[in-house]
């Protein structure tokens, strides 16, 4: 569990910048959220494809 923590937590400020550069000024939320967790066979051992959708939110200005 330690592993899948680090790669998030190392990759955040990468992931948000790539949200941003794509959608605009905004996050990706939980809400309506789903996970596909998928297993791929590679020849230097079995890989995991972990896939993420979330609700895209636009930042508000008040």
């Amino acid at each position: 569990m330690i592993r899948e923590y680090k790669v998030v937590g190392v990759y955040r400020p990468t992931i948000k910048a790539i949200i941003q550069e794509k959608f605009g000024d905004g996050i990706m939320s939980a809400i309506d959220f789903d996970m596909q967790i998928t297993r791929i066979e590679h020849p230097k051992g079995d890989r995991v494809k972990i896939e993420m959708s979330g609700k895209y939110l636009e930042y508000n200005a008040w």
